[in-house]
């Protein structure tokens, strides 16, 4: 519906998305142009309904406003605390000077430190723990306005803190290490002292490719994953290689692209999460071992995976938990291939790091738009910039080509020597030693 208002030429728009009217200004005096505007305004809004974003958004200044009639209006029915004397000139004198341009869905960590900067500015000091709290409060009260007039959703919702302090960065795996760390396993679960050793150790490297390729946290998630709760699909793809046969028809590569969904229970309750081909493969090992099942590999997952299996995923034969030692037995790997700390941080990596590496390379490699790394990881959008902003996460999503990290992960090649385990190396080197020794008797 379009209609204007009392002494404007503007055309304004009425639409309804969700069973919800929303109104906005196509911004257009023509009446075909406005027309037009109009359509597109109501498209994008359910575009951002299915993808569960805010239908529309307004100025940060404007939905201040909106919250300090609230304020208002509770004081005048005998509702409002004391402290909402506090609140009016905070939000008027600081946040509304410092954030009104921005559209409240806009207001992320970078924004949240500009604002830390523009305050110490402005008052030539470095505010007390009280000052911030009253001043966190006034913007909560704002962004609670924006949430009940669905002009933001909870989940993205910023978190406050009462001092301006900067994350620190978590420790990761470049790309270079990542593989160093997938090209180790085999070898060291050959070294295995003996057979439960070595079904630990097959049972870590299992954990640890999940990890790697959907994000998940450790732990809980995934240790508590059972069978029932994963479901295998596969989207079959053709591609032409450009080239022709000795009979002149086209050359073509196909890939059954399997993949994985789980739903797993963990910090932020429960979601769906996905996991690829690493997965896939990673599942079906401990398939392999724990069911005596004669089918094809291909099958077997499906066979497994049923509705009614009760079993959890990472469990032996007899039920026996084996990640009791994980974090130990992880922690002496990485030491052994001279993995354990990240230069860059100078911490010791840990499970986390496996997680940190995936949203790592998603944002610098692959072509995974940042809400959905949110929703795959069971966080806020917030908490990826506030993590990540090294990466500078909003103009890097532009430039990302593609599923690049996996194929570069298993394209293999020779892995740096600076990996190699230390005890393969010692034995090496004590070889040599022997046999130059017999040499020279």
């Amino acid at each position: 519906m379009l209609y204007q208002r009392e002494r404007s030429s503007i055309w304004q728009c009425r639409f309804k998305v969700g069973g919800v009217w929303q109104r906005a200004t196509t911004k257009e005096r023509d009446l075909a142009k406005a027309k037009s505007k109009a359509f597109d305004l109501k498209v994008t809004a359910e575009i951002r309904k299915r993808d569960n974003l805010p239908v529309i958004t307004r100025k940060f200044r404007d939905v201040a406003k909106l919250a300090i009639e609230r304020i208002e209006q509770e004081q005048a029915a005998g509702k409002g605390k004391a402290i909402y004397v506090d609140y009016k000139p905070v939000i008027t004198e600081y946040l509304i000077p410092c954030l009104g341009k921005r559209n409240i869905t806009n207001i992320d960590y970078a924004a949240l430190n500009e604002l830390d900067a523009w305050r110490i500015q402005k008052m030539g000091k470095v505010p007390s723990q009280s000052t911030m709290l009253t001043h966190n409060a006034a913007l909560n009260r704002v962004f609670d306005e924006a949430v009940i007039r669905g002009f933001l959703n909870e989940a993205n919702r910023p978190k406050l803190e009462s001092k301006g302090k900067a994350s620190d960065r978590r420790p990761a795996f470049e790309l270079d290490e990542v593989k160093a760390l997938l090209a180790g396993f085999d070898g060291w679960i050959e070294r295995g002292r003996n057979a439960k050793s070595k079904l630990a150790r097959l049972f870590m490297r299992d954990y640890v490719m999940v990890l790697l390729d959907t994000g998940a946290r450790p732990g809980k998630e995934l240790l508590q994953l059972k069978w029932k709760q994963i479901r295998e699909s596969i989207k079959p793809k053709e591609e032409d290689t450009g080239q022709v046969d000795e009979e002149g028809e086209p050359i073509t590569t196909s890939d059954l692209q399997r993949s994985v969904s789980m739903v797993v229970t963990g910090k932020t309750g429960t979601r769906e999460i996905v996991g690829m081909t690493r997965t896939v493969n990673a599942l079906r090992e401990i398939a392999k071992r724990n069911y005596d099942v004669e089918m094809p590999v291909l099958t077997l997952l499906k066979h497994v995976a049923k509705f009614d299996n009760d079993d959890y995923v990472f469990r032996t034969r007899e039920k026996v938990d084996p990640s009791t030692g994980f974090q130990t037995m992880f922690a002496a790997y990485l030491e052994e291939h001279n993995l354990l700390m990240d230069p860059k941080t100078e911490q010791k990596r840990v499970f986390y790091s496996l997680r940190h590496t995936y949203a790592t390379l998603a944002l610098t490699h692959d072509k995974v738009p940042i809400h959905t790394l949110a929703k795959q990881m069971g966080t806020s959008v917030l908490m990826i910039e506030k993590h990540y902003s090294h990466l500078k996460v909003v103009q890097a999503i532009d430039q990302l080509r593609g599923e690049e990290s996996r194929q570069l992960i298993s394209a293999g090649g020779v892995i740096d020597e600076a990996y190699a385990s230390n005890k393969v190396v010692k034995e090496k080197k004590s070889e040599k030693k022997s046999a130059k020794t017999l040499k020279v008797q």
